[in-house]
């Protein structure tokens, strides 16, 4: 598949019209529903969620189970004319009221048990509250709306991040942000009619939703699953002949802990992953494992939904490298004055293109915060995201991940980087998962705590660990506590909570 000229940018609605009426569309517990299934429920979800929210431009929010609803949610709103405001599952009710009052939203749709979680005063005077099961019954004896004709650079989703630092911002995404995306990945990813990927991420984040579009935009399936165990995850693959499967590192490094069937692993054409670098023995273990498989390495932000990927060809002997711009991204690293930086020297990461999304909702300071001029030096001009993320780029263009601006532990004078140490604890072998901090300290400044889990079968990794950095890394970097823990937290978007690990390591 090769990427199509911007000219064929249509409103998001339009990729239920892309695959085959008979071709598998959707797989759900109640059945598979084909590309004409899908055309058809979407159309008539659209028109009922227009008869709820007739003026363009309202804003829909979904608190649902991974179904049918949250599936055709973001094509139908589409195709209404609304914005869509999916919102997290693992969100407790006080973050579910921020986005309900922060967006506006009009209609919330949700399950009953999430509902009743709900306070008094958690949902907005003026906004609609609909269970998923009724909402689906309702719409589908409604009258079908038509594809709609809209701008594409109308809004088409509110992305709320997790909210781990303050209240969560709503990132505005175009019909056109989500085309382009849709457009991008099932191109890079080579994805064809006969694909079929296990949606187990989210679909309340960018690279959860995207697992469903970029296969719709090829003709492809997508397989929804809320898995309780990443064993269900193994059977999930086996059963519906998977040949997509997206996850973040700590879900990779449970999926690589378990004995997989022969069947499973071969029917797995491509890995992907993102929200964290992946290790050089995760790297190994994965390859191992699914050898007949495609990985790729990925980075994104919500604020231009995907900006690199590593050619699978160079993931063994780049294991570590964020690899180049996807299609319609153009990525630049610069100096703190602007300039485009030299190879080998860290700079700023920062996105231009289409991509880009419109800023954050009802947020202007935030917005210019981030959302800037693109660079002199910039082939689109424009608004850029200026990332805050610290990288370097080589001889050959391939980018490295540095670090966060905001997250160099900053120790006796030194500038460390969380993820050199974090390497060098999973390079030992010894642990599974790591994560370095900086905490207060009165002497240093800053003093470095790794957060560790250690590796299946490593019964003397407490004792060996200090002594393997001690060989690994110069003296300031060196751990003043290793903490060591069954399980580490994680967020509500399937990353490691580090910033509820410093809160509890600071407090």
């Amino acid at each position: 598949m090769t990427a199509e000229p911007a000219s064929t940018i249509r409103t998001l609605d339009h990729l239920a019209l892309r695959g085959n009426d008979a071709a598998p569309a959707l797989v759900l517990r109640e059945g598979i529903l084909s590309y004409k299934d899908l055309r058809d429920r979407v159309a008539r979800l659209a028109g009922w969620l227009q008869a709820q929210l007739p003026r363009p431009g309202e804003r829909v929010a979904s608190w649902a189970a991974k179904g049918e609803l949250t599936c055709l949610l973001p094509l139908a709103a589409a195709r209404a004319g609304l914005v869509h405001v999916p919102v997290n599952p693992l969100l407790k009710h006080a973050q579910v009221a921020h986005i309900l009052a922060d967006s506006g939203a009009g209609l919330l749709i949700g399950t009953p048990a999430r509902l009743a979680s709900l306070l008094p005063g958690d949902v907005p005077v003026g906004c609609a509250v609909w269970s998923e099961g009724d909402a689906v019954s309702a719409a589908s004896v409604t009258a079908p709306l038509h594809p709609s004709e809209a701008d594409p650079d109308q809004l088409a989703a509110i992305f709320y991040t997790s909210g781990s630092t303050g209240k969560p911002k709503g990132v505005m995404l175009s019909h056109a942000n989500l085309w382009l995306g849709a457009e991008s990945v099932a191109t890079y990813l080579g994805l064809q009619p006969d694909d079929r990927a296990l949606a187990v991420l989210p679909l309340a984040f960018d690279y959860g939703q995207n697992q469903l579009l970029s296969h719709w935009y090829a003709g492809a399936s997508a397989v929804p699953l809320d898995y309780l165990t990443p064993r269900d995850v193994v059977k999930a693959v086996e059963r519906h002949d998977v040949t997509t499967l997206a996850a973040v590192p700590p879900l990779w490094v449970q999926l690589t802990e378990l004995d997989w069937p022969a069947a499973a692993a071969k029917s797995l054409r491509r890995l992907t992953n993102s929200g964290g670098a992946l290790t050089p023995d995760l790297v190994r273990r994965m390859r191992a494992l699914f050898p007949a498989a495609r990985l790729f390495a990925m980075y994104g932000l919500t604020e231009a939904f995907r900006s690199t990927f590593l050619d699978p060809a160079l993931i063994d002997s780049h294991p570590t490298s964020m690899g180049t711009a996807i299609p319609h991204a153009e990525i630049l690293v610069v100096d703190d004055s602007g300039a485009v930086t030299a190879d080998g020297e860290e700079g700023e990461l920062v996105h231009c293109g289409p991509l880009v999304a419109q800023g954050y909702w009802q947020d202007a300071v935030r917005t210019g915060e981030r959302f800037k001029p693109a660079p002199a030096a910039s082939r689109y001009g424009g608004t850029a995201v200026w990332s805050g993320d610290r990288v370097r780029r080589d001889a050959d263009g391939l980018l490295y991940f540095v670090g966060r601006r905001d997250a160099m532990i900053k120790s006796a004078g030194n500038r460390i980087s969380p993820q050199e140490i974090e390497e060098a604890a999973l390079a030992s072998g010894l642990v599974a998962e790591a994560v370095a901090l900086g905490i207060p300290d009165e002497r240093l400044g800053q003093a470095v705590h790794l957060i560790v889990r250690a590796a299946l079968g490593s019964s003397d990794a407490e004792h060996e660990l200090p002594r393997i950095l001690l060989q690994e890394l110069p003296n300031f970097m060196q751990p003043r506590v290793i903490h060591w823990r069954t399980a580490l937290p994680v967020s509500p978007n399937g990353k490691i909570d580090r910033n509820g690990l410093y809160a509890e390591l600071a407090a």
